[in-house]
């Protein structure tokens, strides 16, 4: 297992401290906020401790601060339904007293059902696209000294958007990217662990989506980005560890907000997830 791989797992590994209390911690990789996907996943596997039998079908979160990655995050979960199809959880994530994300989660027992799903996009495969090495080549001129120190160095989820002209240039395009996503090295069985990782990724590059038609990045020093709320659909059984194709698209920015949204395909062409997002896109004064 690739030493990224094996940090990101530990990271998602919390410590429980008492019954619906558990503790997070962050890598200290020279990030001055965290990693809202780290948080998502993280209280995602909180809850997912406090439920037996039953997989998690969604999940809706709003972040409320930014969180210090020098110190842990207590996680504490709230019981608030047992019910027999569906089971809710609510997690909050704690740091210096105060809440900075909270998440309600819904689990549902695995019965039967009507079945249809969009079809996947028709886009080229993840072999017959440039690696990381191109990746790099295109956006890391453009990106502040924290965020390309992070890209330059081994990462868990490896990335091949589709449309890599994004990075490679500056200019308005239509508002929908397309990146095939996999954790970098194979992942144990089981189920919870994938989604937790999926759950990880999902908060990559979906906001940058909505700067797409303005031919702009979160990237932009002149741009103040964050996620505010981030929503999430498990559909079917997936590995985190095979291709996965990351499908967004934004119906809308107004307001220094921008609203994105992503359907995740495996290679069989099964919709797996679906994700919405809504995030600051604030234009600094005066950067």
């Amino acid at each position: 297992m690739s030493g990224a791989v094996a940090k990101l797992l530990e990271t998602l590994d919390l410590e429980t401290l008492e019954v619906n209390l558990f503790r997070g911690r962050s890598p200290q990789d020279g990030w001055q906020r965290v990693f809202g996907g780290q948080v998502i996943g993280q209280a995602l596997v909180a809850a997912t401790r406090t439920v037996e039998g039953r997989t998690p079908h969604s999940l809706h979160a709003y972040f409320l601060l930014p969180g210090d990655p020098s110190v842990p995050i207590i996680y504490e979960v709230d019981r608030i339904r047992d019910g027999r199809s569906f089971t809710t959880r609510r997690v909050l994530a704690i740091q210096h007293g105060a809440a900075i994300f909270s998440m309600s989660v819904s689990f549902h027992a695995d019965e039967p059902g009507l079945d249809h799903a969009f079809p996947r996009p028709g886009v080229p495969s993840p072999d017959a696209l440039s690696g990381d090495d191109a990746l790099r080549a295109a956006m890391l001129p453009s990106m502040p000294a924290p965020v390309r120190a992070y890209f330059q160095r081994e990462r868990p989820i490896e990335l091949r958007p589709v449309e890599l002209e994004r990075y490679a240039r500056r200019e308005p395009m239509d508002p929908a990217f397309n990146v095939w996503i996999r954790a970098t090295a194979p992942l144990p069985d089981d189920p919870a662990v994938h989604q937790a990782v999926l759950a990880y990724a999902s908060d990559m590059m979906l906001l940058d989506t909505s700067l797409v038609p303005h031919g702009r990045s979160v990237f932009e020093k002149t741009i103040q980005a964050a996620s505010l709320d981030h929503a999430l659909w498990f559909h079917r059984p997936f590995r985190a560890d095979d291709w996965l194709l990351y499908a967004q698209d934004s119906p809308s920015s107004s307001g220094g907000r921008g609203f994105s949204r992503g359907l995740i395909y495996d290679q069989a062409g099964r919709l797996v997830a679906s994700v919405a997002q809504e995030g600051l896109i604030r234009e600094r004064r005066g950067a």
